[in-house]
């Protein structure tokens, strides 16, 4: 591996005009492409073998042209000063409103909440539900404002008239403020690190230039995939994440071999062979974690997980090929300013420093490995405590901010007409081989009606052919409560003496009941997930160190961050503790698939993390170095470049933090916790604490599986020369350039 990269390496110096003109050719190729292809139909939302999708596509089926997916917006009303809203001057503001809400041009239905009894017993609230034709992405923005209108001339008759539902929502892409603020933080922390323009911008363009070609590419195979907005959003992160740091780790390497008195060429060789080894090896971890994401079971993620791994992919690539070749242009212009003074003057090239804060500080972790091993595994053991009372569900406008108007409307409707009317349930009743399908309704809708925990049940509603009905089900209590989600388990476990009696057949739905089916879904896929991913990462691992401890070890210390990162999650957003700082009102159950986003792109960068800084050490151990040796070596090295790497991490997740919407917030929060927490407990507190322990046992592997293991030679042993590196005439050139 690390002789072929070499080569590669060194080609694309020579060949620099090659490269560069390749990676222009195919930037402007998917630029054209993304530019003239066809814009991708919104394909609704699906999750395929759980209850409540397999009742929306009977509802689909039974009810052709009703849009079971279509849009809604619940509109309330609130009269003033105690005034009641079936008063007549209120009434006749409440259906001038609805009439207004009905001329919209996707509008499919409105309903009258006086004929639909849709008024609260104290007559103080009224609501409506206005019926789209489309899904919430189909809404044009004509839709949008008409309805944004008639909101605001009934507001002007003195009713408080708030609005909720999908069809409030905005869908629009990300406005780019948090990779904006991702992009300034790294670089900003490339410069400190470097301490060269040049050397902080060229990891910067590299990854941009990714970035780009990976984005066009999702464009122009969003229509003939079926691909969503949501495909890029994640591919966009990460692309630019670990285009950046891979671009880092091979300038860190070359500048480190210059500094050794290498010429351009072959610096820019020894470091595509040595540190791109571990680029390779690192990105493959990533895309493990990203396209086991397919597990899951959920096309949405399957779609953004293979979307992000190409981008990573695409990132490797141009670390391996794009960087060396930029480097061939200007290879001086990337060293400090005094090594470039020194070599302008003829001077001697400066010497790599032995001790520097990496070396500190492994040497004070490798003088006392047990305490700090002890302190790091207890303090993430606390951190991960609160992850036992997780609770897993889908937030909704409830955690909204109060200046949102879909949270005021919530609340009203919740004061009004109780907590469990912003979560009803649907029913679906398939009565298609019953004798009298009206009557079977009629007793499913009695015994569903009749159980604890629910409020009330509305009159069924049959299709054309009148063989399927559909009623609503109101609870008791608030859509993310535990006891709703009882009511649903009771529900549904109650159906076959509902069934047997009814001669027909039902299911439940509905968004509350869809939420909790996901958050099932994702609880039991998450553990196939972890065996898939670690074990396949563990097995890549095995290969790149050929040791069994290390890999295992690496496993371990990612699954206490990821641990201690859900607990800090449930500790904020879930228990409330700290929850003003950022911004959250509202504390309630952790989005569902924020474990498996977790796990899918963390363990992508804790491997990344760990493939750079221990290969290092292997590297050292491989040239000669005793244990304790090797692991001070690689953090000389290394550690400053991991530091600035989870530096640029942590930014550009934090940078979500900021955003308004809660579980938006909640991402951000939990993947900088995460990389917090692993690159700097784990692996610059734990990693040299075991190793530290193990000794020699640390770098053990069997002798019959050393024989059957590939030999891939990350260390670069393979080029290892005796010859002292001599400038060629062609550098002087360089320099003057």
């Amino acid at each position: 591996m690390a002789a072929f990269l070499y080569r590669m390496g060194r080609l694309a110096f020579r060949r620099r005009w090659t490269v560069a003109l390749v990676w222009a050719a195919v930037l402007a190729a998917v630029g054209l492409a993304g530019m003239t292809a066809p814009e991708a139909e919104e394909e609704p939302f699906s999750m395929p073998g759980i209850e409540s999708q397999e009742a929306f596509d009977l509802m689909e089926e039974r009810f052709p042209g009703a849009a079971a997916d279509g849009a809604t917006a619940r509109v309330v009303f609130v009269s003033p000063n105690g005034e009641k809203v079936t008063a007549t001057e209120n009434k006749k503001a409440v259906e001038a409103a609805i009439a207004e809400l009905g001329d919209g041009t996707q509008v499919a239905s409105t309903v009258d909440p006086y004929e639909s009894g849709a008024v609260s017993e104290d007559g103080s609230t009224a609501y409506t539900t206005v019926t789209y034709e489309v899904d919430a992405s189909g809404l044009t923005d004509a839709s949008r404002s008409h309805l944004d209108e008639s909101l605001e001339h009934a507001r002007d008759s003195g009713l408080t008239v708030e609005a909720g539902g999908d069809a409030m929502e905005d869908t629009g892409g990300p406005s780019g403020a948090a990779e904006a603020i991702g992009i300034s933080v790294a670089a900003v922390v490339l410069l400190i690190t470097f301490g060269s323009l040049a050397a902080a911008g060229l990891p910067l363009l590299t990854a941009l230039i990714g970035v780009g070609i990976s984005l066009f590419a999702i464009t122009a195979l969003a229509g003939p995939l079926g691909l969503t907005d949501t495909t890029s959003t994640l591919a966009i992160m990460l692309g630019l994440a670990v285009g950046i740091d891979y671009a880092l780790f091979i300038v860190s390497r070359y500048r480190e071999e210059r500094a050794k008195g290498r010429t351009p060429q072959e610096a820019v060789a020894l470091a595509t062979g040595t540190a791109g080894s571990a680029v390779v090896f690192a990105g493959l971890t990533v895309v493990i974690a990203l396209a086991g994401l397919s597990v899951v079971g959920i096309p949405m993620l399957t779609e953004m997980g293979l979307g992000a791994a190409g981008a990573v992919v695409v990132g490797v690539l141009i670390a391996l090929t794009l960087v060396p070749a930029v480097l061939g242009f200007w290879p001086n212009a990337v060293l400090t300013r005094k090594d470039r003074k020194a070599r302008r003057a003829g001077g001697t090239p400066r010497e790599t420093r032995k001790v520097n804060g990496g070396t500190r500080w492994a040497s004070f972790v490798l003088r006392r490995p047990l305490p700090v091993l002890l302190a790091a595994v207890a303090g993430l053991g606390a951190l991960a405590l609160p992850m036992t009372d997780l609770q897993l569900g889908m937030p909704g406008d409830e955690a909204k901010s109060t200046e949102t108007t879909q949270r005021r409307a919530y609340d009203a409707l919740a004061e009004g007409f109780g907590p469990g009317f912003n979560g009803p349930l649907t029913v679906v009743v398939d009565a298609k081989d019953a004798d009298d399908p009206k009557a079977a309704a009629e007793t499913v809708s009695e015994r569903i009606g009749g159980t604890e925990g629910v409020v009330s049940v509305s009159p069924a509603q049959f299709n054309e052919s009148g063989d399927t009905a559909v009623f609503s089900v109101v609870p008791t209590t608030a859509p993310t409560d535990q006891e709703t989600k009882d009511l649903v388990n009771t529900v549904r476990g109650d159906r076959p003496g509902i069934e047997s009696e009814a001669g027909a057949t039902f299911e439940v739905t509905g968004t509350t009941a869809m939420n909790i089916d996901i958050s099932e879904k994702v609880q039991s896929a998450l553990v196939p997930y972890l065996l898939v991913v670690v074990g396949l990462a563990v097995i890549l691992l095995l290969v790149v160190f050929r040791s069994i401890l290390v890999p295992l070890k690496a496993a371990a210390g990612f699954l206490l961050s990821v641990l201690a990162s859900l607990g800090a999650v449930v500790v904020v957003f879930q228990q409330g503790h700290g929850a003003d700082l950022l911004g959250v009102e509202t504390t309630g159950p952790i989005m569902s698939l924020m474990p498996i986003f977790l796990v899918g792109i963390v363990f992508g960068l804790a491997m990344d993390y760990e493939v750079f800084l221990v290969s290092r050490m292997r590297e050292a151990y491989v040239h000669g170095e005793r244990p304790a040796q090797a692991v001070t070596s690689g953090f000389q090295h290394s550690a400053r470049v991991v530091v600035a790497a989870a530096l640029i991490m942590i930014a550009v997740f934090s940078g979500f933090i900021g955003e308004s919407d809660a579980m938006i917030k909640m991402i951000g929060f939990g993947l900088a916790s995460a990389v917090l927490l692993d690159a700097f407990v784990v692996r610059m507190a734990i990693v040299p604490a075991v190793l530290a322990l193990l000794g020699e046992r640390a770098w053990w592997l069997p002798k019959w599986l050393d024989r059957i293991l590939p030999r891939v030679d990350v260390e670069g042993e393979a080029l290892t020369r005796p010859t002292e590196p001599e400038a060629e005439p062609a550098e002087k050139d360089l320099a003057r350039a």
